[in-house]
């Protein structure tokens, strides 16, 4: 959907530009009829003032955006430095946005193309949950990061990604190749339809093909009422667990930084890793590497990842000849073993 612009505004109200910018700007010498009317096709609109043009004159802008949903995640913050360094050397300027895990990221995606004259946005992190109508709002191209599609967006836009079944899969059949049946899934929000549906869905596979049970009470949502992926969400989930004296000898938190959260509740609760209970995560994050013990983990080629969602968006945004209409690119993770793990002893 193209934006309208103020000079698009005068001309449907049928005055000049100056007489739409002191509407926008509540001047006091301006007929009130006048100013309902530009307002109210303001409204129509969804119109943003770009704040960086007051003089009238709407510059080409050479900025993107990254939308980052899970801004504590320091795997995010490894990417953005990738990122941001890719859109300097093309003569892009990039502005990184943290959205509140409550907050809509595609509503502040249109409010922030609007106001900042994007050529292009990235959505780092989060889970994607949005209907067709409500993307198409969004006139630059855009890129999903980390965010892999289940096959409801995967005709219709693009992702850059591992492959988190299949990842996840393996992590949980290392488990259980170990011993373990009683595997606990610290896992996303039911109404996650991408990353934590996918990372569940390797999670069960595993446990079948391994001819073990999947059992309901092992597969734990994190807890609402701490942010999501957070190390605080895997410290009350996990403890939460342990109240109800829930059986199981490993878990697979689904981020490293919920690992980190989950252990410290272990140990707090006097349980020894991994002599009692082993613990994997999933990110490859530098700080499972120093905690104590060294958290098994899969790794996330960030710097890979990071690059080839600039390079695509901005095949996208030159237009480029030979570009598929939507493209999913996905990466080989790898398994970093630890010292949470160990083999089950009964």
């Amino acid at each position: 959907m193209e934006q309208i612009t103020i000079k698009d505004i005068a001309r449907m109200c049928g005055c000049g530009v100056s007489t739409v910018s002191r509407a926008l700007n509540n001047h006091p010498d301006i007929n009130e009829e006048t100013r309902k009317k530009i307002m109210k096709v303001v409204r129509e609109h969804d119109f943003v003032p770009n704040n960086s043009a007051r003089n009238l004159k709407i510059s080409d802008s050479k900025t993107i955006a990254v939308l980052i949903k899970g801004i504590s995640n320091p795997f995010f913050m490894k990417m953005v430095k990738v990122m941001e360094y890719e859109c300097h050397k093309l003569k892009y300027s990039l502005i990184i946005q943290h959205v509140e895990f409550d907050q809509d990221e595609v509503d502040v995606a249109i409010e922030l193309e609007k106001e900042k004259r994007l050529k292009g946005i990235i959505f780092l992190g989060g889970y994607f949950n949005h209907t067709k109508e409500k993307l198409d709002k969004l006139s630059v191209p855009f890129i999903l990061s980390t965010v892999n599609m289940t096959e409801r967006y995967s005709e219709n836009y693009s992702s850059v990604a591992v492959d988190d079944e299949k990842e996840s899969y393996k992590i949980v059949d290392y488990l259980c190749k170990l011993g373990h049946k009683k595997i606990l899934l610290i896992s996303a929000a039911p109404e996650d339809e991408s990353i934590g549906k996918l990372r569940k869905d390797g999670y069960i596979k595993a446990l079948l093909d391994n001819g073990i049970d999947v059992l309901d009470e092992l597969i734990v949502p994190m807890d609402s009422k701490e942010e999501a992926y957070s190390m605080e969400a895997g410290y009350a989930t996990m403890k939460s667990v342990l109240d109800k004296a829930v059986e199981f000898s490993a878990v697979f938190a689904i981020s490293d930084v919920v690992s980190i959260g989950a252990s410290r509740a272990l140990v707090d609760a006097g349980k020894r890793i991994p002599e009692d209970v082993s613990i994997v995560g999933f990110d490859g994050i530098d700080a499972v590497r120093f905690y104590s013990p060294r958290i098994t983990t899969i790794k996330q080629p960030f710097e890979e990842m990071a690059t080839a969602s600039i390079k695509l968006l901005f095949e996208y945004i030159d237009g480029s000849e030979n570009i598929e209409k939507t493209q999913q690119t996905l990466f080989e993770g790898e398994l970093i073993l630890g010292e949470s793990t160990a083999e089950y002893k009964g």
